[in-house]
């Protein structure tokens, strides 16, 4: 099988932000609805959604097939899915709750090769969807290849984020701003849109673009999707797929019912 899709590797300051589709219900139709309706690339969900291994290895030839590469976010600290996940065909693994220069050093070890890791061997799915034959050939380019992007949302993390972006092995930061709001609240409040928040993602931004690296957020809303690319970000989600779809619904009956209250 040849499906080679577009890197999102090594995007440069200058070029114009690209969104991403956010797939949490395990299905590969509806990640594959997402890639087609125009979305750069297309995240498939195991911390907080349906995906598991099965269900990605679907989704990641589905959206290859609209010519789009597949993201991965992993459970919390499950580094071995991430080489799973490499070698079946993602593009780039998504971590949550990168706290600590540790917990990135792991996650790179997980998804490069040596010099700069230690993944290991078997990308045989990964190389057939490459359009690649020739494993030394798919070797020298594989590090470039998997985008490797950590998760800040907590203090310790933006605390280590300095030493976090300079790793050889971290390509990139994604910002979940719900867990950032609760946990620079200490635990009060849910507020991702709100003020402190804001400063934070600046800060976030900020530091990233400045180490040469990815900036990425999750962005709940179209407002605020436009907002995060105002503030550099350069891979931005807009919503989820279960909201979108349960949005879609409450606004048909709406329509059809000005009475009814969802």
């Amino acid at each position: 099988m040849t499906l080679p899709v577009p890197s999102l590797h090594g995007l440069l300051p200058a070029e114009p932000a690209r969104f991403l589709g956010w797939s949490c219900i395990a299905d590969p139709a509806i990640a594959g609805a997402l890639a087609r309706s125009g979305f750069d690339a297309v995240l498939l969900d195991q911390q907080h959604g349906a995906h598991d291994y099965h269900s990605c290895c679907a989704a990641i030839t589905e959206v290859a097939l609209a010519g789009k590469p597949s993201l991965v976010r992993i459970p919390v600290g499950d580094f071995a899915m991430a080489s799973r996940m490499l070698d079946a065909g993602a593009s780039g693994i998504v971590a949550p709750m990168i706290n600590s220069v540790a917990d990135a050093q792991a996650l790179a070890a997980a998804t490069k090769y040596p010099p700069v890791g230690q993944r290991s061997w078997g990308p045989d799915r990964a190389m057939w969807m490459s359009g690649l034959s020739d494993a030394t050939e798919f070797l020298a380019g594989a590090n470039a290849r998997a985008l490797t992007i950590a998760m800040c949302e907590t203090a310790e993390a933006i605390d280590a984020l300095g030493a976090i972006l300079a790793l050889p092995g971290i390509d990139g930061i994604l910002v979940g701003p719900a867990d950032l709001s609760i946990a620079l609240s200490k635990g009060t409040t849910i507020d991702p849109a709100g003020a402190a928040v804001t400063a934070a993602l600046g800060e976030i931004v900020r530091k990233t673009r400045a180490a040469g690296k990815l900036p990425c957020a999750f962005s709940p809303s179209p407002l605020r999707a436009r907002e995060m690319v105002a503030m550099g970000f350069q891979l931005v989600s807009v919503e989820y797929d279960a909201m979108t779809i349960v949005n879609a619904f409450a606004k048909l009956l709406r329509d059809t019912d000005p009475t009814r209250v969802a």
